[in-house]
């Protein structure tokens, strides 16, 4: 039979369960006069003084809890330890990370249950994300920056790039450096990662050019279909670039000299061949066509068909006989 203590714990997780706080707190009190030795009840009032969001409140509970499981000949570690969690995740929503951080280092040392090593390593997160907003300092970006374009000039650009990288940790949104960087790496052949900052350039700043034609740079000589998509954007924000002009043209010769089937292979590439391949309407015209070339005259007199079907032409997909 329970014990008057665990009755009144029992009575203090029915009521828990029934999210009735005030009426848990007094029976988990009761358990506590009943029995001030068992650490249950304490870590069983932390949580309900959690869920009223008196985070002062679990730190005192929970603290007591420690003490007396600390003071006894044989300790139990996880109970311990769920102590001290709730102590951690109590200062996490109090904002003191470094005290959370603090009493979850003291809980793993106790028994590393998955639940807290989870809850820990969300803390270390936050932390690191704290200390990075707290970095950031657009006067300090712009200097890291203009000693970044000193080196680029000089043709350093492994020491450009230290630069750059740290302007960019003091001001990660500022598309400019992603830009500047991608270019350091391009001179330096690191074309995977000038590709990734072109990539963050175009996210920060779809309008602005430069990101564009630096990522259709570096893809213009293995993968031209994708080049002239890049080109054709950069042409989208301004119609006059000479740059990306020359560039849809290159690419377009560069198709052309390709075999009938490496361009058609590029060309799959290509998110427009891929949408128009995909037009269910267009996909009944091909087939009509195929098996009835004299078709192809009708279709053709709709001028979205027929632009559709000229690029499948020009892209290798179709071929005429």
């Amino acid at each position: 039979m329970a014990t008057p203590a665990l009755q009144a714990k029992e009575l203090g997780n029915k009521a828990y369960k029934a999210k009735k706080f005030d009426e848990a707190i007094k029976h988990y009190d009761q358990a506590i006069d009943l029995d001030p030795t068992d650490v249950t009840f304490y870590n069983n009032k932390g949580a309900v003084k959690f869920e009223l969001g008196d985070y002062d409140g679990v730190i005192s509970v929970c603290t007591k809890a420690v003490e007396i499981e600390s003071d006894k000949s044989e300790t139990d570690n996880k109970l311990i330890a769920k102590a001290q969690a709730r102590i951690g995740k109590a200062y996490m929503k109090k904002g003191d990370l470094d005290k959370s951080m603090y009493h979850y280092d003291k809980a793993i040392t106790e028994h590393r249950a998955p639940e807290i090593l989870r809850d820990r390593a969300e803390v270390q997160k936050m932390q690191k994300e704290k200390e990075r907003v707290a970095y950031i300092n657009p006067g300090l970006s712009l200097e890291e920056k203009a000693k970044g374009n000193s080196k680029f000039k000089e043709g350093k650009y492994a020491e450009a790039i230290e630069f750059y990288t740290e302007a960019i940790k003091r001001n990660p949104s500022d598309h400019v450096l992603y830009s500047n960087r991608a270019a350091c790496y391009t001179k330096l052949m690191e074309f995977g990662l000038g590709m990734q900052d072109c990539d963050k350039c175009i996210e920060l700043a779809p309008d602005f050019i430069k990101g564009h034609l630096r990522k259709a740079a570096l893809l213009r000589i293995e993968k031209p279909v994708e080049a002239k998509a890049c080109y054709e954007r950069a042409l989208a924000i301004d119609p006059n670039n000479a740059e990306a002009r020359a560039g849809v043209s290159h690419c377009y010769q560069s198709l052309k000299d390709l075999p009938p089937e490496q361009r058609a292979k590029q060309a799959m590439s290509d998110p427009e061949i891929q949408q128009i391949l995909k037009d269910p309407s267009m996909q009944v015209i091909l087939e009509q066509m195929q098996s009835d070339p004299s078709a192809a005259n009708e279709h053709l007199k709709n001028p979205a068909v027929r632009e559709k079907f000229s690029k499948l032409v020009e892209s290798g997909i179709v071929s005429i006989r």
